[in-house]
């Protein structure tokens, strides 16, 4: 028997505005809306674009442990991490593989606020609580607050209307703040590349801080096809596309993600699932690796396509591959064998019989444009 989807808080405000609906991590979701996906991209890229991100996973862990806690689960440094600053981090399990990756505030001394992915979010919950649910009070936010993304170069232009404080803030920088009324958890980042927000605010407020800033005339509503296409743009990663649990971080080229004091020569080394195969690799290099992959033709590249040498012999595969509004052309990231790693590479994708040359690129392939102050 199907389960049926859950909706999330803007589920009539989407269809309202005309939103095309499919299914997406168990949710209904907006892929696109009547102005289409090559010009929501590009509206992001100029102006600022409104994302629903209800489906992602919402949590608060509570307690004076809470953050030595966490970092036994993650190559991320927690308990250092400043009060109103956010880091990227990563579930790894014990072969060094990656369960999943979330985003990391802390909102007080005592209190961390955690994103997670929407397909990961059951098993996420209940990974938290099998390993660290002794050590501190995990609240489960799922059902009661939506996720508002506000992308773009106006973006802080259009929030600031609201709350003037948001235009102080910088990169990664998290804050609670008050928005029509009503308490948000606000963070100066997001999944695009460009500048904007990520806003966590209670379910029952979503709609109407959603109208709000659609009603800003640099603001459009942007489905989830832009917001595959901007994230590839900005070489970032999709769990369960460009990195799973058959990847580890360095194999993903995420070492930038393992926090120095973490590392084999940091300050607390280790003390997360998989630390030694992660060091060793780190040491001694991987047989395959995510790369950027420019495709020299026009056809595009999908997810899942195979990658040969120049005599026919595979080599890899794509995870995530389409085409580049901005770049007006296509592009794509995939794995590749040790040799063909390094820029400008030449290797082929196999699509329909037919070898498409590509050439092994550095990412981002759009200059990603965080606000750093």
């Amino acid at each position: 028997m199907n389960t049926p989807l859950q909706h999330t808080a803007l589920n009539a405000l989407h269809l309202e505005l005309g939103a095309k609906m499919v299914p997406f991590a168990g949710y209904s979701m907006p892929v696109q809306y009547p102005l289409g996906v090559l010009k929501e991209h590009q509206h992001t890229r100029t102006a600022a674009g409104l994302f629903d991100v209800s489906h992602m996973g919402q949590l608060m862990l509570h307690g004076s442990d809470a953050a030595a806690a966490l970092e036994t689960l993650v190559p991320v440094d927690i308990i250092d991490l400043p009060v109103g600053l956010q880091r990227y981090a990563m579930f790894t399990d014990e072969n060094g593989g990656i369960l999943d990756d979330l985003m990391v505030a802390r909102l007080s001394d005592d209190c961390l606020f955690v994103v997670v992915n929407a397909a990961c979010k059951d098993q996420d919950l209940a990974h938290l609580e099998q390993h660290i649910g002794s050590r501190c009070q995990i609240e489960n936010l799922y059902a009661s607050r939506a996720l508002l993304a506000l992308q773009g170069p106006q973006a802080a232009a259009v929030l600031a209307r609201l709350a003037p404080a948001v235009a102080e803030m910088t990169f990664m920088q998290f804050a609670a703040i008050e928005l029509l009324g009503t308490t948000c958890y606000v963070s100066r980042s997001g999944y695009t590349g460009e500048d904007g927000f990520e806003i966590s605010v209670p379910n029952e407020h979503a709609e109407a801080l959603a109208r709000r800033l659609l009603a800003e005339s640099e603001v459009e509503a942007i489905g989830l096809g832009a917001r595959d296409s901007l994230r590839l743009e900005a070489g970032l990663c999709l769990y369960g596309h460009d990195m799973s649990v058959d990847t580890t971080p360095i194999e993903a080229s995420l070492l930038w993600a393992i926090s120095k004091p973490r590392r084999a020569d940091g300050a607390r080394a280790g003390g997360f699932p998989g630390a030694e195969r992660i060091f060793a690799q780190q040491k001694d290099g991987v047989e395959r690796k995510r790369v950027g992959l420019l495709p020299q033709e026009r056809t595009p590249v999908r997810e899942g396509t195979p990658i040969v040498d120049a005599d026919g012999n595979p080599i890899g595969q794509v995870c995530s591959g389409g085409f580049g509004p901005t770049l007006s052309a296509p592009l794509a990231m995939g794995y590749v064998t040790r040799d063909f790693i390094p820029v400008g590479s030449q290797v082929f994708a196999l699509v329909r019989g037919k070898q498409i040359p590509m050439l092994v690129s550095k990412t981002p392939f759009v200059e990603q444009r965080y606000y750093r102050g």
